[in-house]
């Protein structure tokens, strides 16, 4: 089982328009809504692809009562906390060319109902394969709070990937992931380094085993101890792009727990993230653009 802890869940309303216009009023030509945050949309993959997960968080509201119902709908296993705040919200504005992305805060967490978290991991941790805690920590919870979790899988001895930004990143990379899979503008930031690949081999002198460094359009580049590889879709893809990162994260992470070699789990990662944006909704991906991929993705040293 590859247990996936999301901090910070969220209601997905994602609106199909013909095109995003500032400061206009536009009509919506299809509207959706979803459990999601980055580490539900990794569940979502998982599930999708035929392997075990279970999804973890918290849940407050009605808004959190929605994610349950859709969740217990779409067949995911996942134990989410109660908190007295209201789980947020994610408006995704998508037109022909690209997304828009409109993320709330999300609702106060107190240090109780952190530790109860921890300890939910703790515990579940004992049945997993591989922990993946994805996205941001909600108001209320220290930079930190990532690396906790991460220390939970470090002391279990369970492969852990961290997919995190700014000092939540760096504070991760200190607790000694497996792997940490920024994007090249997070890096940067996080480490104030402007060149995203030496920025990645200065976080795994700090603690991280390997770097999954997206590149945008260039694709996905792994760096280990062994050297790095890069691979980038054969094609351009239009469609959806966000959650294209989480369904990466799926392949690494089920690449992990199946122990495939570092090719496949770039290949693999390359096309599914493909096919994640040819899918309408985050969380989902095309079967047929994912078997596309795999066959024309190719893997080079770089």
């Amino acid at each position: 089982m590859i247990l996936t802890v999301t901090p910070n869940i969220a209601l997905d309303i994602t609106y199909h328009i013909e095109r995003l216009t500032p400061h206009t009023s536009t009509r919506v030509s299809d509207v959706k809504d979803r459990a999601g945050g980055k580490g539900i949309n990794v569940a979502r993959v998982l599930h999708s692809l035929g392997h075990e997960s279970m999804a973890v968080g918290f849940a407050g509201g009605t808004v959190g009562a929605q994610i349950r119902e859709d969740l217990d709908a779409a067949g995911l296993r996942y134990q989410l906390l109660p908190i007295m705040g209201q789980t947020r919200r994610s408006v995704s504005i998508v037109d022909a060319t690209d997304a828009t992305v409109l993320n709330e805060a999300g609702p106060e967490v107190t240090k109780h109902e952190w530790a109860a978290l921890v300890a939910m991991v703790t515990e579940l941790i004992k049945q997993a394969s591989v922990l993946v805690v994805s996205g941001s920590l909600p108001p209320g919870v220290a930079a930190d709070g990532v690396a906790d979790l991460v220390s939970v899988a470090v002391a279990a001895d369970t492969p852990v990937i961290a997919d995190s930004s700014g000092d939540a990143l760096l504070a991760a990379t200190a607790a000694g992931p497996t792997l940490i899979k920024p994007n090249g503008p997070e890096i940067v930031a996080a480490t104030g380094i402007d060149d995203p690949m030496a920025a990645a081999r200065a976080l795994m002198a700090d603690g991280a085993g390997e770097v999954a460094l997206s590149l945008g359009a260039e694709g996905l580049c792994l760096l280990s101890g062994e050297g790095a590889l890069v691979a980038a879709p054969s094609r351009v893809v239009a469609g959806n792009p966000t959650g294209a990162g989480d369904a990466a994260v799926a392949a690494l992470a089920l690449g992990l727990a199946e122990g495939w070699g570092a090719r496949r789990m770039v290949g693999e990662a390359v096309a599914l993230s493909a096919a994640a944006v040819a899918h309408p909704l985050a969380g989902g991906f095309d079967p047929e653009v994912y078997r596309e991929m795999l066959e024309s993705v190719e893997v080079k040293e770089r």
